[in-house]
């Protein structure tokens, strides 16, 4: 590096930085001292960074929400033992991190059905959703705009870090060889760090990290979506979910087909049943989805392109929140559609058909898409 002097927008991130290390120091002798308010404004700084890496672990929004809410607490009531050998930043992962795995001392692993079963044939019906299997959630990719970006040692890209592949090869991986490789390849910890963060020897935090990445490299696949929709462009992307919108809308078998890879899937989780290839996907395209009314709104999730849908509500005259589309790109065609389905809005008992629609409600919300679109 040469003598001369530093360009301004190093030293004006500096200057940031050092603005922000100097007001955290004075949040935390507050926040030590009892001051409830420092304390909140210190964390909320973190908080979004900190759900999308319980996310990760968990991968459920509601398990990382829970996880966030009690590492908090936890971290509240710890706050007299934080020493500084870390910074503060650290010290809480750490905390988020081991109370994500108490977590999943208590539940099952999340999940897609294509983990569980085998395609079902052309011609079957749908099976009842399992509403009480763990099934995997959808993230949605306004979320990751608070969290903090990677560290250079970090391995994945932010968005790459929640695509649906990962997050299923993740949920495969023993939980505390899914937080060592989250804590070191996603976020950029270091083997020091990560090693205090889990409470394990230098040694054994690294041993669940090699076990981890080789296990992770099995599953993914030779392309992320990431690099995927960088090749594609966004004018075509854009025009991509606008025709697979379109198609659904106008009851189009051909056009939606035509969009699809040869061995396309289409899954609905906590449905069980999944099909595979063109024939089972148009004959269950035909005898369910396009015997339907439906609007669309495109978003993001999990780093991937999505299309929130809406169904015809005629009880409202409204169209109403059913199904997150999250489309999984091979080049410029669809080699799955996962479409995680809302809770039954018509449920027989009133108060759970309420509840179901406020949760449906609360999800679309979480997409920054509309809770009901005009007829």
């Amino acid at each position: 590096m040469s003598g001369g002097p530093v360009s301004g927008g190093h030293a004006s991130a500096d200057r940031r930085g050092q603005a922000r290390h100097r007001d955290e120091a004075a949040l935390l002798k507050l926040a030590v001292d009892g001051d409830e308010h420092a304390f909140g404004e210190l964390v909320d700084a973190y908080r979004g960074e900190l759900r999308a890496h319980c996310y990760r672990l968990l991968g459920s929004v509601h398990d990382a929400e829970d996880a966030i809410q009690d590492a908090m607490l936890r971290a509240w009531r710890g706050l007299g033992g934080f020493e500084g050998r870390s910074s503060f930043r650290s010290w809480l992962y750490s905390i988020a991190t081991r109370t994500a795995l108490d977590i999943t001392r208590h539940r099952s692993r999340r999940e897609l059905p294509m983990c569980i079963s085998p395609a079902a044939s052309r011609g079957v019906g749908i099976d009842p959703p399992l509403t009480d299997s763990a099934w995997l959630e959808p993230f949605p990719d306004r979320w990751l705009i608070a969290a903090a970006a990677p560290a250079p040692e970090a391995r994945y890209e932010l968005r790459e870090s929640v695509e649906l592949a990962f997050i299923v090869a993740l949920q495969q991986l023993p939980p505390g060889q899914r937080a060592a490789l989250v804590l070191r390849d996603v976020m950029g910890f270091s083997a020091a760090e990560t090693a205090a963060q889990l409470g394990l020897s230098a040694a054994a935090a690294n041993s669940a990290l090699q076990r981890a990445r080789a296990a992770v490299k099995d599953r993914l696949p030779a392309r992320d979506q990431q690099s995927t929709l960088r090749s594609v462009g966004d004018q075509r992307t854009k025009a991509i979910v606008g025709r697979y919108a379109d198609a659904l809308e106008r009851g189009d078998a051909d056009t939606l087909l035509s969009l699809l890879t040869a061995d396309a899937t289409w899954s609905m989780p906590p449905v069980p049943t999944w099909f595979s290839g063109h024939a089972a996907v148009r004959d269950f395209l035909m005898r369910y989805p396009l015997r339907e009314r439906w609007k669309h709104y495109p978003t993001t999730a999990n780093g991937q392109l999505a299309v929130a849908c809406y169904l015809f509500d005629p009880d409202t005259a409204t169209y109403v929140p059913a199904v997150i589309d999250v489309l999984t790109m091979e080049g410029d065609l669809i080699a799955a559609v996962t479409g995680f389905q809302m809770p039954d809005r018509h449920a027989p008992d009133p108060a759970t058909a309420a509840q179901n629609a406020t949760a449906a409600a609360q999800m679309f919300t979480n997409f920054a898409v509309p809770t009901q679109l005009p007829a």
